[in-house]
């Protein structure tokens, strides 16, 4: 059952011209794009950014804490039909009353909106938080992923004895995510700004405005619930381990030039269990590739597109 959003923000997409125009994009007026909500059972509902009129070729799922505007660029440059959603807990996606926000979990709410949103089968790109979500759609469903893209993550590696030390990635979005109220929205942007150096004041601004909300004390708060803080990941139960489950799609890995996320020894040891991966670098991209990049790694998923879907 899909239906529009109520909560959303009357005029959500207000910014967008404002954000290909930063790019550098052609503008000849707002594409088709508008807010759909899928129910997942339970009363809960998984939302989702549908763009274009026609069966989508992309769906994307974002980073923890982030929400699916951090895709806007990428979809602008694109200018392909896809999906972005909001996870579980995020955005305007219903939060979880069991506060279970492990990967897999939120795998089974997003593989349902999927099969409503994107019947026939797309390229599933997920990044940080969304990659460990998306490969465990890969396995489970394969008939709705053709082909797989991680970005700036090589999830799906069986557990090491000895854990590797946190990435600084990682350690840099445990703490921005530390502190969720601020008195002001003011407050909330140059926090936001501290922790996004290469990123424009304005793009932030955007990005802050769609992924927050005013409380009745007048004080604000990000659009994702704290318990996702809690959430399993590493030591998810229901991780995909690839030497054990079996994937059949391709996939890509883009990582980020300045990102120690996806480290070497760990796209070597995913290539070593998937071969059929291919890794591509983004020159000047941290973590948030689709932020600090979008560009580029709009051109890289373009090019991994099967040649009927580029047209």
């Amino acid at each position: 059952m899909i239906s529009l959003v109520p909560d959303a923000p009357v005029d959500e997409f207000a910014f967008l011209q404002e954000t290909a125009e930063e790019a550098g994009l052609p503008w000849s007026g707002r594409p088709s794009v508008e807010r759909r909500a899928v129910d997942v059972g339970g009363g809960r509902t998984v939302s989702a950014l549908v763009w274009g009129d026609t069966d989508p070729e992309l769906v994307f799922l974002h980073g923890g804490a982030q929400n699916a505007r951090t895709w806007d660029t990428v979809a602008l440059a694109l200018g392909r039909p896809l999906v972005a959603i909001d996870h579980p807990g995020h955005g305007h996606s219903s939060w979880r009353p069991d506060g279970d926000y492990s990967p897999s979990a939120m795998a089974v709410d997003e593989a349902k909106a999927i099969a409503v949103l994107a019947p026939r089968g797309c390229t599933l790109v997920g990044m940080g938080l969304g990659s460990p979500v998306a490969i465990r759609i890969a396995v489970d469903h394969p008939e709705l992923v053709y082909h797989l893209v991680l970005v700036d993550s090589a999830s799906g590696l069986p557990l090491a004895e000895e854990p590797p030390p946190p990435s600084e990635a990682g350690a840099q979005v445990a703490e921005f995510t530390s502190h969720a109220q601020f008195a002001t929205f003011a407050e909330m942007l140059e926090r936001t700004v501290a922790y996004n150096p290469r990123r424009s004041e304005a793009s932030l601004r955007r990005g802050a405005t769609n992924n927050s909300k005013q409380l009745p004390d007048g004080s604000w708060t990000w659009r994702w619930d704290p318990a996702i803080k809690g959430g399993r990941i590493v030591d998810d139960p229901g991780r995909v381990d690839l030497t054990r489950d079996r994937l059949d799609v391709p996939v890509l890995i883009v990582r980020g030039e300045l990102s120690d996320a996806a480290r070497d020894e760990s796209v070597a040891q995913f290539i070593e269990l998937h071969p059929d991966t291919r890794l591509v670098t983004i020159d000047g991209a941290g973590h948030g590739v689709q932020g600090d990049r979008p560009l580029e790694l709009a051109r890289e998923l373009l090019a991994a597109l099967p040649n009927e879907s580029r047209g």
